[in-house]
């Protein structure tokens, strides 16, 4: 059969459907890149926001609407905390909760072999995978599953349960699998990374798991994805004095007011989160630091969200990822009083935003003049000086570059040159 991918929302999401992908090709399956010609159509929902849920239907009806027999199924976190209205959708052919996500292709093909590898040595697609973000140079590693943590506005602990890891050796085996089928990067991947070991008793368990990657495979890149501002070992950041571990750190905040983070339940605060970016600037030289936050929080006053305009230029983030709130169904904050207005939240949303890119803006032009190591990922052009090419830093900047046609999945040298908020200008070393 012909099946068609999406994946919407998280690299955790990403890195599910990457691992589907590789079951159904390892099941004599085909993975098409137009709908209009599927059998099949597997999205992977999110539901951390209502514009994400949302995407989910109009997907669902733009599909159907383009290829009418396809049957379409419905899976991840939407489809698990709202079944009976994701089944209503106008195309939807089968919702499948995350609880049966592992079964997945079982459904599908009842005569699938159920001793299917993890990991095949070819990589997964030459082709892409809708919704993929470097579906040939960097790989997603689902290495935890679930959080234990209650904070009041999210729904994926309803949707996902309690925290879950995968065994380290499991982990270890799959990326060196991924290495030595050409892979550059690896990025590891879970909905609480930072508690990855804690359902083992494993307090240091992230800490454990990137030493024995470091030192039990080949992969040229390692990189963490969201890691809460919690639950990191003393010692944690000493690891990135292996330069395969990335200068990259994503670490939700959500808001800068300490009022609101206590509502919210988050267990920092601003002291805290201050003295853990210094840590980790400490040890990490050219570090770019991200974060996640909401705007319009209930009960967030005008003067709550000038403490956290303030404290996020204080901390200095290099990217901004920013979120009206939306309520959630099943979450404690749906019920708050002092909604705030929605004409309220974009105003500040987009004041946020503004801040975002000029965090933005000043971090990449650090970079002009400097030489960084880029890993390639796909041609997005041409123009009279060659292919225009896009790519990520070591410290996970954007870069655009004109070179060679042979540039996909390589590591060059490349000199910055230029810098905006979105990203960087370069040329790569031996193109000048």
């Amino acid at each position: 059969m012909k099946v068609y991918l999406n994946s919407i929302g998280c690299r955790l999401n990403q890195s599910e459907i990457e691992t589907m992908a590789r079951q159904l090709l390892a099941a004599g399956h085909e993975i098409v890149t137009d709908t209009a010609v599927a059998d099949k159509v597997i999205i992977n929902t999110c539901a951390v926001t209502a514009e994400a849920a949302r995407d989910a239907r109009s997907q669902t009806r733009r599909i159907h609407r383009d290829n009418p027999t396809a049957e379409i199924v419905l899976t991840g976190c939407y489809a698990t905390i709202a079944p009976d209205e994701l089944a209503q959708v106008e195309g939807a052919s089968r919702v499948v909760v995350n609880q049966q996500k592992a079964q997945l292709l079982q459904l599908l093909d009842p005569q699938a072999r159920l001793d299917l590898p993890m990991f095949d040595q070819e990589p997964v697609l030459r082709e892409f995978l809708a919704g993929s973000m470097g579906a040939n140079t960097r790989a997603f590693i689902k290495v935890q599953d679930g959080c234990d943590n209650k904070c009041t506005f999210c729904v994926t602990t309803v949707a996902r349960g309690a925290g879950q890891s995968r065994h380290l050796g499991d982990v270890v085996a799959e990326i060196q699998a991924l290495a030595a089928a050409g892979y550059q990067e690896a990025v590891l991947t879970g909905v609480h990374l930072g508690s990855y070991g804690h359902d083992f008793g494993n307090q240091v368990g992230l800490r454990e798991l990137v030493q024995a990657i470091l030192q039990h495979t080949d992969i040229a890149r390692l990189r963490l994805s969201s890691l809460e501002p919690w639950d990191l070992a003393p010692d944690f950041f000493a690891l990135w004095h292996n330069p395969r571990l990335l200068p990259h750190l994503h670490m939700p905040l959500q808001s800068g007011s300490d009022k609101i983070l206590k509502r919210m339940a988050r267990r920092t605060s601003r002291a805290s989160f201050r003295e853990l970016a210094d840590a980790a600037r400490s040890h990490i030289p050219n570090l770019n630091l991200s974060t996640d936050l909401i705007v319009g929080f209930p009960g967030e006053t005008e003067a709550d969200f000038a403490d956290s305009l303030a404290y996020v230029e204080a901390i200095n983030f290099s990217r901004l990822h920013v979120f009206s709130y939306s309520p959630r169904p099943g979450t404690a904050a749906a019920q708050f009083p002092q909604q705030v207005n929605g004409k309220v939240k974009k105003e500040r949303t987009q004041r946020m935003i503004e801040l975002g890119q000029r965090l933005s803006q000043a971090f990449h032009q650090r970079f002009v003049g400097q030489t960084r190591n880029v890993l390639w990922e796909s041609s997005v052009g041409a123009d009279q000086n060659g292919l225009r090419w896009v790519g990520y830093t070591d410290n996970y900047i954007r870069v655009q570059a004109n070179g060679p046609v042979d540039l996909a999945n390589q590591i060059t040298a490349t000199e910055i040159v230029g810098a905006t908020a979105d990203g960087v200008t370069g040329i790569v070393s031996g193109e000048k």
